[in-house]
């Protein structure tokens, strides 16, 4: 098949880099166009140094006619941005794959709500689909938009998921106390994400509300009996990358093989990986699109607790997007993103 010419809007961040290191390696994509504002006419690979011999394309100021000729473009972009040009893109035929959060909410008020500004194309909210392959993968093979899942959502609704689909939890009582480590902040110099200020310390933050807590409740919501009520508290490491989020619900059925539940339920799924009886921990899926879970019970405890790890850059950002990409255009979803994790 022709290569996918491919177009990046905002490749300076934390998420674009992700992004152009796997799409350099990915054997059916042709990277066309990669835009800065800032570092217009900068080559890519003397920003990104690890990139030199494998891009050598220029930054460029977005531009219209260069991305209309893409077949898909993908947003790296902060929230607000992709709402503004998605339409038109779609309009031209290209696809468009946001890894902000412009199109995950699907109410726009409650948008306009967290994110403190009008959305700009309520009208096309509704064909977004939300892109959580294990989830949705047979309207992401037939979407022109996808609403690329935040982080913390897609740790904690991998690992609520099974629970919830076989409605063995009471939804009214989830716990999702989540860990990221520092580029999920993305790439800005901001004196709370110096090393000084976080090293050698711990601290949760956005404890009355956190943007993505309705994004959590909103995909939770549509997999059991119907809206869950949703303890969120996300919590700053001293690391660079990875999310370990711990997760608490009350078993309605005493008698659910909790192994089983989960082994079956990622038995075919390459990129979430049950560890019975396991610890996953963040160092295990460094670099990689992998989520790993583990599920338990404390003696005779009616709380079951589950572990799911990612890596906040790959899986919770720039690998689902092409785990996304592969999908529409109907490739075999694991190409580009079979690296390994990164040991030590």
């Amino acid at each position: 098949m022709p290569k996918i010419k491919v177009g990046i809007v905002g490749g300076t961040g934390y998420t674009g880099a992700e992004l152009l290191r796997i799409l350099a390696l990915h054997p059916h994509v042709t990277l066309t166009t990669i835009t800065s504002r800032g570092e217009a006419g900068l080559p890519v690979a003397e920003l990104f140094p690890h990139l030199r011999g494998r891009i050598d394309l220029q930054f460029t100021v977005p531009n219209d006619e260069t991305l209309t000729n893409c077949d898909v473009v993908f947003f790296a972009t902060p929230n607000g941005t992709a709402m503004r040009s998605a339409p038109q893109l779609l309009n031209h035929g290209v696809r468009v794959i946001d890894l902000a959060a412009d199109f995950r909410l699907k109410d726009p008020a409650v948008w306009a709500h967290w994110y403190g500004m009008e959305h700009a194309c309520p009208n096309v909210l509704a064909e977004a689909v939300y892109g959580l392959p294990e989830l949705n993968r047979e309207s992401i093979r037939q979407a022109r938009l996808i609403a690329n899942p935040g982080c913390y959502p897609t740790a904690v609704t991998l690992g609520f998921l099974p629970l919830l689909e076989a409605q063995v939890i009471d939804s009214s009582w989830l716990i999702a106390d989540a860990k990221s480590g520092a580029s999920g902040a993305g790439r800005k110099a901001e004196t709370g994400l110096l090393m000084a200020e976080i090293g050698e310390s711990f601290k949760a933050y956005a404890v009355n509300g956190h943007r993505h807590a309705p994004e959590i409740a909103q995909t939770l919501g549509q997999l059991g009996s119907g809206a869950v009520n949703l303890t969120f508290v996300p919590h700053l490491l001293p690391m660079i990358r990875g999310i370990e989020a711990t997760l608490y619900a009350r078993l309605t059925d005493d008698n659910c093989d909790l192994e089983r539940l989960f082994a079956e339920r990622y038995a075919t799924e390459t990129f979430v990986d049950f560890m019975p009886n396991g610890h996953p921990d963040t160092r295990s899926v460094r670099g990689s699109n992998m989520c790993r879970v583990a599920v338990t019970r404390q003696g005779a405890s009616n709380v079951v607790i589950v572990q799911s790890v990612i890596d906040n850059l790959v899986k919770g950002a720039a690998g689902q997007a092409v785990q996304n990409m592969n999908l529409m255009f109907g490739l075999n979803e694991t190409l580009g993103l079979d690296a390994l994790a990164l040991l030590p």
